[in-house]
């Protein structure tokens, strides 16, 4: 059970099932392709937003609507957008490492293996694979310099700007050790692909100052890259939260105050395949009913999880947000 601070009081409302479902709406919310309507939100109130859940995350139980009800009605909120930033004291900004799912092999559309030596320097294109839950996207990066030539990602401490507390990232995996994957799960308000990307050096440039979401990078996201002698970027258009790819997706700038959880890779050079082994980061998954987790995290999840993507993952190119 999560405790939902509101101003001095705090109430214990939120169970792990909740939450998943909670993040869910708040995600759906910010994609404008699902046309949430705050002033009809406004003028309809519940029933206005149980057809929107309905349509867009997942039909709406009894349990649903009595949360829904609670979680927008309870705390006063005059519209969803107020409830939004809610997330960010929902989700308790601990470190895990996760482990125990299936060791998941890297493949193609058509079920081929993944060979890290065939993926591209730099693309600009969105490559996303699932781990180690069905929905939970990533983002699968082959880092390169400014000249488009591989370079080594060193173990690195990452610090989470929430709580001072720090984790150690292991580096990059592959031939040149390059090889990269993080969530593609924004962790400022949830938001997806194509609204958060992987930037490539020539596009971390004054030229994406004016350019039209979802390729709009901020002018503070450009001067941190300046400062930090960053040559690439992860960054949201939905607020400007931006992260760097090359030390374990730490924040470069807010809003957000935690990095991107990393997928931990194996990489087997006999055959060059590209496995997904676990996560570390900020919390992601629940604990069991005593406050540890289980050997088995799956054990600790509730089927609005979804499921474990089991021993093979598939890697899609969705698209490129720079060619439109």
């Amino acid at each position: 059970m999560i405790k939902f601070k509101i101003g001095k009081d705090e109430r214990e409302v939120l169970d792990y099932s909740n939450l998943t479902f909670f993040r869910k709406l708040a995600s759906k919310i910010r994609d404008p392709r699902t046309k949430f309507d705050v002033k009809e939100f406004a003028k309809r109130g519940d029933d206005y937003l149980f057809n929107y859940v309905n349509k867009n995350v997942g039909s709406v139980d009894e349990k649903r609507r009595k949360f829904l009800k609670s979680l927008v009605f309870g705390i006063a909120a005059a519209a969803v957008v107020g409830i939004i930033p809610g997330v960010r004291v929902l989700v308790p900004p601990t470190i895990t490492a996760t482990s125990g799912f299936p060791k998941s092999l890297l493949v193609d559309s058509s079920g081929n293996p993944i060979k890290a030596s065939s993926l591209p320097v730099n693309s600009p294109v969105i490559v996303l694979f699932e781990y180690p839950m069905t929905g939970e996207p990533n983002f699968l990066l082959n880092l390169g310099d400014s000249k488009g030539n591989p370079v080594e990602i060193p173990p690195t401490t990452v610090t989470i700007p929430q709580t001072g507390k720090t984790y150690q990232f292991p580096g990059g995996v592959g031939p040149n050790k390059s090889i990269v994957a993080y969530s593609a799960i924004c962790q400022h308000l949830g938001c997806t692909p194509p609204y958060i990307h992987f930037y490539p050096p020539q596009y971390v440039s004054p030229a994406q100052l004016t350019a039209s979401e979802p390729d709009q990078l901020s002018a503070e996201a450009l001067l941190a890259a300046k400062q930090n002698h960053v040559a690439a970027l992860i960054h949201c258009d939905c607020h400007g939260s931006t992260y760097d790819p090359y030390k374990g997706a730490a924040v470069l700038t807010g809003p957000t105050v935690r990095p991107l959880p990393s997928v931990l890779l194996e990489w087997d050079s006999t055959s060059d395949y590209l496995y997904a082994i676990g996560a570390i980061g900020v919390a992601t998954y629940p604990n069991g009913a005593n406050g540890v987790p289980s050997k088995d995290p799956t054990d600790d999840l509730s089927n609005s999880y979804g499921r474990p993507v089991g021993d093979k993952s598939t890697v899609s190119e969705t698209e490129n947000p720079f060619s439109s």
